[in-house]
This record gives C-alpha cells, sequence and structure tokens, in this order.
C-alpha cells in the first residue's frame, strides 16, 4: 500500500499525533493535510474520523488499554493513535467491520511501522468478539473526557449539570449563524429557524452550499450593503447583544479577530475600533467586514498595553481563554490543554482587564467574555477585579434579555451559558460574560 491508497486515514493519523502527542491545535494540524486531498469524500472522512476520535478519546484510550495483554513500549505513540482510530471506526462510525480491520492493518506499512501489523490485527479482531462489552464503556457519562476537567466540571457544576455538559459535547453540534438583519427572512431562505436575537440555526454542513454564499451576501461574501451572515455559535453571539452601543457610537472591541463580534457592532450602527495583536488575523478580519458591507477601524497591537486617545462608553474584551466551552467544535482542546495553561491564561486576562478597565469613561459599559467553563477564567477573574477597582460594579444581566438562553443567566448578574443549554435544539458552546459599569 502506498501514501495515495488510503489517503484520508494517513491524513487523519497524522494531524492526530500532532494534536495528541505534539499538542497542536485542531485546525492548524487538520486544516492544511485536508488541502492536501484532492478527493472532497477524502476531506469529508478524514475531518470526521478527527473529530470522533477527539470527541470520544478517553474511551479509546481506555478501549485500547483494555484490549492489550501488555502497554505498549514508551513511545509508541503513533501505534496507540493507529489503535485508537481504528476502534473508532469499528465502534462508532458506520465502516464496516472488516474495511475498518483491513484498513487499519495495512497502514501499518506507510506508517512505517510494519512490525505491529499482526498486533494491530489481533487487537481489532478481538474488539470484534468483545463489541458489546467496549460498547458498554460508550456509556459512561464522563467515559470520554480527560479526568482533569471531569473534576472541574463536578466541582464547579455538580455531577448532574456537569454529566450534562459532557454529554453534549460528544454531539455534532448544529450550524448556526448571525445575520446582520432581517433573521426570519434569513432563516426561511437558509432552511433554518431563528433561535434568538439575529442568531438563526440550521443542520450542520457545508457551508459552501448555502444561499448567498456564492454570490457574496454571507460570512463569505456580501453585496447587499450590510445584510449578509457569517457563521458565529449563538453562545458567542451574546456579548455583543448585551453591550449597548453609546450616544456617540464608539465601541471598542478588543481582542477582536477573526471578527464575528466586530461584524454584529458595525451592523447595530456601533463605529467600532477592532484591536488584536495577531496581524494575520486581523487579515481575515478586514475581509469579512469587506465582504458584508461593513466597516470598522482596524489596529494591530497589544490589548493589554494599547490605549484609545479618549475614554469610550463601551468595550467588548473578547480575552483570549482556554476554550474549554468549545468542545463540541473544538474537541482537540480537552487534550492540548492542560491546568497549568488556565492558571497562565488567567494572568494574561487579569492584564487585559485592567487595561480596558481604564479606557472606559464614568458611566461607560465594558463587557468581559471568553469560552471557558473555568472559574479562574470567568467568576473569579470578575470577582477580583471588583475587589481591586472600586470604581466599577456589575451592571447585571437580568435572564429576561436573553430569551430562550435564560438558564445562562446567574445569581450575580453574570451569564454562564453550558453546552447542554438548549439540549433540544442541539447545545451550544459554553460563555462566561460578565458586564461592568464605571461608577459615575
Amino acid at each position: 500500500m502506498n501514501l495515495r491508497e488510503d489517503p484520508a486515514r494517513l491524513c487523519a493519523h497524522a494531524a492526530l499525533v500532532d494534536i495528541l502527542h505534539r499538542r497542536l491545535p485542531l485546525d492548524s494540524a487538520l486544516a492544511p493535510r485536508l488541502d492536501g486531498l484532492a478527493d472532497d469524500r477524502d476531506r469529508r472522512f478524514a475531518h470526521r474520523l478527527v473529530l470522533t476520535v477527539l470527541r470520544h478519546r478517553g474511551i479509546l484510550q481506555s478501549a485500547v488499554d483494555s484490549l492489550l495483554d501488555r502497554p505498549l513500549p514508551a513511545g509508541r505513540n503513533r501505534v496507540h493513535v493507529l489503535l485508537e482510530t481504528g476502534l473508532a471506526q469499528l465502534l462508532l462510525l458506520d465502516i464496516p467491520d472488516h474495511a475498518a480491520v483491513d484498513s487499519s492493518v495495512a497502514l501499518a506499512a506507510p506508517l512505517r511501522l510494519e512490525k505491529y501489523r499482526a498486533l494491530v490485527n489481533a487487537m481489532l479482531r478481538r474488539a470484534q468478539r468483545e463489541r458489546g462489552r467496549l460498547e458498554a464503556m460508550l456509556d459512561g457519562p464522563f467515559a470520554a473526557l480527560p479526568e482533569w476537567l471531569t473534576a472541574r466540571w463536578i466541582d464547579r457544576f455538580g455531577p448532574e449539570a456537569a454529566a450534562g455538559i459532557a454529554g453534549a459535547l460528544r454531539a455534532e453540534p448544529p450550524l448556526d449563524i448571525s445575520v446582520a438583519r432581517d433573521p426570519e427572512g434569513w432563516a426561511a431562505r437558509l432552511g433554518g429557524a431563528v433561535l434568538a436575537g439575529n442568531t438563526v440555526r440550521r443542520a450542520s454542513g457545508p457551508v459552501t452550499n448555502l444561499d448567498g454564499y456564492s454570490d457574496g451576501r454571507s460570512g463569505g461574501g456580501g453585496h447587499d450593503g450590510g445584510g449578509g451572515w457569517w457563521v458565529q455559535d449563538a453562545a458567542a453571539a451574546l456579548p455583543a447583544r448585551l453591550l449597548p452601543v453609546p450616544e456617540d457610537g464608539l465601541v471598542l472591541d478588543l481582542c477582536a479577530a477573526p471578527g464575528g463580534k466586530t461584524a454584529q457592532l458595525a451592523a447595530a450602527g456601533a463605529r467600532v475600533v477592532a484591536v488584536d495583536r495577531s496581524a494575520r488575523r486581523l487579515h481575515r478580519l478586514r475581509d469579512n467586514l469587506h465582504r458584508l458591507g461593513l466597516e470598522a477601524e482596524i489596529v494591530a497591537a497589544d490589548a493589554a498595553s494599547w490605549r484609545h486617545p479618549e475614554p469610550a462608553g463601551a468595550i467588548l474584551l473578547d480575552a483570549p481563554c482556554s476554550a474549554t466551552g468549545t468542545l463540541r467544535r473544538r474537541p482537540d482542546v480537552a487534550w492540548t490543554k492542560t491546568a497549568a495553561d488556565i492558571a497562565a491564561l488567567a494572568r494574561v486576562q487579569a492584564a487585559l482587564l485592567a487595561n480596558a478597565a481604564a479606557q472606559l469613561r464614568p458611566g461607560g459599559v465594558l463587557v468581559y467574555t471568553v469560552c471557558s467553563l473555568e472559574a479562574e477564567e470567568g467568576p473569579d477573574r470578575i470577582a477580583r477585579l471588583l475587589a481591586e477597582n472600586p470604581a466599577l460594579e456589575r451592571a447585571p444581566v437580568e435572564a429576561s434579555a436573553l430569551g430562550p438562553i435564560a438558564p445562562a443567566a446567574t445569581p450575580e448578574g453574570d451569564v454562564q451559558t453550558l453546552p447542554c443549554h438548549l439540549a433540544q435544539t442541539g447545545g451550544m458552546d459554553g460563555f462566561f460574560i460578565a458586564r461592568l459599569r464605571r461608577r459615575a
């Protein structure tokens, strides 16, 4: 077998090794390899296989270990990944058993793992015989997650809510779309339904096939005067909705790229200054605004030190974070982040918050948000900020302002969406949002 005979599985294996053992982000590890596949069916299968392994990785790890007579020698990560992908095909995908086994065994040659061919064959055939036992492992509420995340979520949210979160993370999420205007009209055209505000939800599928994409009226186009759409999870659309545009229109959007919230604010009539330290990501933001027919002032700078020449009445800070709330769409995060990363990111968030608060004029509103389920990055961070800065106070978010997402309102007046919220219609990402005001 050569590389051309099973490019999809080879692509998936290489991407998973980079993600699981080199801690590369999903996009960095997978996207360039998908671009190198000539057949669209291969691209779809490789993408599906990678996400399936990542979403169920804890179970697959345990299953592999239970099937081995003795642990693999140290440094045999590539063999373990090959076994995990084979099990994923047997237990979780609609692949015939013989194809799952034979393709995994054959893959050993181009991967230069020929000495493990017999092991791969024996283990996967044993998995066929013990399918009932292995499928029972899928039912454990936390079996797919690493233990460190499970312990955190049980401690913060309780066993029942944590189990709901863990269950929601295994399912493929729907496609959420933010529209600049006319959500009812776009819902009809896109075959979806209005979820809340200007968010339209529809079944997952290729974005390029949707109405308005090819003629330039979406996140991939926009020739209708700012009336297009862009892909954005319902939870990610909340922070900009909760930030009132001041009379002078000036809104600072800090850590703005790739620009979904910038587009929301500009579509609402704000005079947006979008700041991000990544020139590459700002290039994408600029392109998206152009396609949507929207405008913003774009600044390449570190939002922890950059200052606008005049105080602002509205600031949105979408801070870099662990992204543990986005595991439905980015299941790699569970395996590439650690508790040490969360502590380091909390220090970055503290610096960003301090600089943002210093630019807020009296009576001005600051919305702070992270796509995280970790207390250090959310409520603990805000509690510490308020204790250190008596000029700030909460501008509480009422549950009634959240519509169907009302269960996300916290007693303190913050918002914490969970992946299990809106479970009957497909769930949502986990976001923490706090709205603060500088005392007049």
